[in-house]
């Protein structure tokens, strides 16, 4: 019989990270879906079998998510597909599963973070969002900054 093994869930900026505490994993196979992902393995000597399928509550980018067996468990990293969108929960539905809790100890809120551990693509990416809104003082810099580039893809002697 088919066992959940327990996970526990953080999110992070551009990734949601879920730990499978499975001890002495073999045959881990998971397979990352745009809006699901399966787990499965074996464990231990009695060769118990492990299988969890997760319908998530946001799109992940199945090609750049992977996940990284160790000893004592097996760490999914699901790359989301829009960067920046918090996850208020990893399932689709509301309902707790009983097999997934969150990680405290990795889990923070950075949402509200200072800016510090930001990288400078998510500055500038978060810079392009928020672009739209009417609270960019520096909008005019932006714009003759932009007209500035165009006016030099028209000079001749660039080429």
């Amino acid at each position: 019989p088919w066992h959940a093994a327990t996970a526990k869930w953080y999110d992070r900026r551009d990734s949601v990270f879920v730990d499978f505490c499975v001890e002495d994993s073999s045959e881990v196979k998971v397979k990352f879906d745009k809006s699901k992902f399966e787990f499965s393995c074996s464990s231990g000597t009695e060769n118990t079998k492990y299988h969890n399928e997760v319908e998530l509550f946001g799109d992940i980018d199945p090609k750049e998510s992977k996940h990284r067996r160790t000893d004592r468990s097996v760490l999914c990293c699901l790359r989301k597909a829009e960067p920046g969108k918090s996850w208020p929960r990893l399932t689709k539905d509301k309902a707790k599963c009983n097999w997934l809790s969150v990680d405290f100890n990795n889990w923070k809120d950075w949402e509200d973070d200072s800016e510090e551990d930001l990288s400078s693509f998510d500055k500038f990416s978060e810079m392009m969002n928020s672009m739209g809104g009417d609270d960019l003082p520096d909008l005019d810099g932006a714009e003759e900054h932009e007209s500035a580039d165009s006016d030099d893809e028209k000079m001749p002697d660039l080429e």
